[in-house]
């Protein structure tokens, strides 16, 4: 079964359809840090598949550097990650390159989906003179380009829920029609990562859809299991950082690991440990850090802006995004939503350990995505990755959610 994979980011739809039995041809992203991250993980199953595991793990110990790890991977999967734009300028190079990846092969399912940020209710709110002229609202008409080329049974891609009260819900109806005419019938699905194991609050809509002359028949994505695992599972077997500290590669863990990275697949085997960095933070930040912890530890309550000393108070903003300030409480069943602002700041994001008085690492955010721990997430220049990572990351799909949904259409699909 045969997948390209549009606006695909780091991978979080890839690695889901992978780890479900598809057949990675192409990825198409813009983001050329992405576009690196996507090439060091097909390094990584073209070497675990041909028993060459050990040159994988010795980029991850920082022993050879990534031009070393790309000379061990044939041309032809290095070249399927395609470094462009989806537009009518890029979309007949896209193309040819496609084609000379898949030959005479046929393209089973399209996965991925336009980027998210236009449909969100916050920008909506911040863009309330906007008419529809983000050009963004509109991608889902390239979207459709590549349907019409390659003719693939169904196409899945995942969104915010605005997307479907945008616009009063005129974008929706637009695509609904406009897949349509193209010969598919859509149907969305409420889903929340926190359904399929993610330790994530992550509400999202799912876009399902398949050609009109295919039997699709499915009610709910989610599989029904009840999880009880707590946020804490991710930091438990992590070593101890303060603000600024941290090991890019050739880390160790702190201690074994636990029912919920074994049930994740976040930890599967290598046990070299890579970006558990956390950024640095000016005095002022650390000290609202501890009063964000210290109130959710003695009264389970989150901090609003207004609780703060009027000497930590930076903002004039007084009256909304008040709780921008958030600790990724550990004795929860899902932690907060993690999205892309996640690279400008880690004030949403703040670790439950007084002690360590930092946010979130970069391996952590993986983590709560449900990247496995061998996922290495690259930046343009090697070694230049640290706010890269986090807004890839912010960006993903959690691969361990598509995995689930992947192999529900896997049965169809193979009807």
């Amino acid at each position: 079964m045969r997948y390209i994979d549009l606006f695909a980011g780091a991978g979080g739809f890839s690695e889901g359809f992978k780890r479900a039995g598809f057949d990675p041809i192409a990825h198409v992203e813009v983001d050329t840090a992405a576009c690196f991250t996507l090439k060091t993980r097909l390094a990584y199953y073209y070497l675990t598949e041909n028993n060459q595991t050990d040159r994988y793990v010795q980029y991850l110990k920082g022993e050879i550097n990534r031009k070393q790890l790309y000379s061990s991977i044939p041309s032809h999967i290095l070249n399927s990650v395609i470094n462009l734009s989806i537009g009518d300028e890029n979309n007949s190079k896209i193309f040819d390159a496609i084609n000379t990846l898949k030959g005479d092969n046929s393209i089973d399912i399209i996965v991925g989906g336009p980027p998210c940020q236009a449909y969100s209710l916050i920008g909506r709110a911040q863009n309330k003179n906007d008419k529809g002229s983000d050009p963004r609202n509109y991608l889902y008409i390239q979207y459709g380009r590549f349907l019409n080329k390659y003719n693939p049974k169904m196409f899945i891609f995942e969104n915010v829920m605005g997307l479907l009260s945008a616009g009063e819900g005129k974008y929706f109806k637009n695509i609904k029609r406009y897949f349509r005419r193209i010969g598919y019938i859509v149907k969305p699905f409420y889903v929340n990562a926190n359904q399929f194991g993610v330790l994530q609050n992550r509400k999202r809509v799912i876009i399902i859809g398949w050609r009109k002359s295919f039997d699709f028949l499915v009610d709910s994505l989610a599989n029904g299991n009840n999880f009880n695992f707590k946020v804490s599972s991710i930091f438990e077997d992590l070593p101890k950082i303060h603000a600024g500290e941290g090991a890019d590669k050739s880390g160790t863990y702190a201690s074994k690991s636990n029912d919920y990275l074994q049930f994740a697949k976040i930890r599967n085997g290598i046990n070299v440990l890579t970006q558990h960095i956390s950024r640095p933070h000016i005095e002022q930040d650390k000290e609202i850090y501890k009063i964000t912890v210290e109130k959710w530890e003695l009264h389970h309550e989150r901090l609003t802006y207004n609780d703060l000393p009027e000497r930590l108070k930076s903002h004039n903003n007084r009256k909304s995004f008040l709780d921008r300030f958030k600790v990724v409480a550990d004795d929860l069943l899902s932690a907060q939503t993690v999205v892309a602002h996640i690279a400008k700041d880690g004030h949403y994001y703040i670790h439950p350990d007084m002690k360590q008085n930092r946010s979130i690492s970069i391996r952590e955010a993986a983590r709560l995505q449900s990247f496995p721990d061998d996922y290495y997430f690259e930046g343009v220049k090697e070694g230049e990755n640290r706010t890269s990572a986090f807004r890839q990351i912010g960006n993903a799909v959690p691969p361990l959610m598509i995995e689930s949904i992947a192999k529900k259409l896997m049965k169809y699909l193979k009807k």
